[in-house]
C-alpha cells in the first residue's frame, strides 16, 4: 500500500488526504516531521517537504498538485472531470486554493522562523493581501457544492481548514458565503472533513 508521508496541520497534506478518501485509493498515512529531516522523508523528496507518496515500487510522488493528478489517474478521474472546461475549472479551484495556503505558510513561517525583531511586517502585510483578495474573490462566487466534487473543493475546503488552525476569526470576517460554505461541505462530506488541518 502507498505511503504518505504527511503532517496534521499542513493544508496541503490534508488535501492529499481528503482526496486520496474521496477517490477511494487506499493509502498509508504516516506521521512525518520536516523539522528534523528523517531519512525516509530525505530519500523520498530531497527537498525535504511534505505532503510525498511513497509507490510500493518505491517512487515518490510529490508536491500535493502532482498526488492529486496521480490519485486522480489511478481512480479513473474520480477527481478532476473528464470535460475539458470542467476540469480546467477545478484545477483553477485548486491552484488559487493552494495558493492561499502558500500565503498563509509565509507568514506562519515569518513569525517562526525569525526572532520577533526581525519579523518584517510589510511581508506579512503582503500576504495577507492576497488572501483577502482570494477570499473575497471566492465569498462573492462560492463554488457549488455538487454530490460529485473534484479537487478544487478538496483543495479549498483544505486551505479554510488551515486558516481556521491558524486565523482563526481573522479570515471569516464579512465572508458569510465562504463560511457557510464550509459547513454545508461538512455536513454533505464529514469523512472528509474530519481530516482537516488539525
Amino acid at each position: 500500500m502507498p505511503k504518505l508521508l504527511y503532517a496534521s496541520a499542513s493544508p496541503y497534506s490534508a488535501k492529499v488526504r481528503m482526496a486520496a478518501l474521496y477517490a477511494g485509493v487506499d493509502i498509508e498515512a504516516v506521521p512525518t516531521k520536516t523539522d528534523e529531516e528523517p531519512t525516509v522523508l530525505i530519500s523520498a523528496n530531497p527537498l525535504g517537504k511534505i505532503p510525498v507518496l511513497v509507490l510500493d515500487d518505491d517512487r515518490a510522488v510529490y508536491d500535493s498538485a502532482a498526488i492529486v493528478q496521480y490519485l486522480n489517474r489511478v481512480s479513473k478521474n474520480a477527481l478532476l472531470p473528464r470535460n475539458a472546461d470542467k476540469r480546467t475549472d477545478a484545477e483553477i479551484l485548486e491552484a488559487l486554493a493552494d495558493g492561499v495556503c502558500d500565503s498563509a505558510l509565509a507568514m506562519v513561517y515569518e513569525r517562526r522562523h525569525r526572532p520577533e525583531e526581525k519579523v518584517h511586517q510589510p511581508w506579512l502585510d503582503k500576504q495577507w493581501s492576497k488572501i483577502a483578495r482570494a477570499l473575497d474573490h471566492l465569498n462573492a462566487n462560492p463554488p457549488k457544492l455538487p454530490k460529485k466534487i473534484t479537487a478544487g473543493h478538496i483543495a479549498l475546503r483544505a486551505a479554510l481548514g488551515y486558516l481556521a488552525l491558524r486565523f482563526a476569526g481573522k479570515w471569516e470576517k464579512g465572508r458569510g458565503k465562504l463560511v457557510r460554505w464550509v459547513k454545508r461541505f461538512d455536513e454533505k462530506f464529514p469523512d472528509l472533513a474530519a481530516v482537516v488541518p488539525a
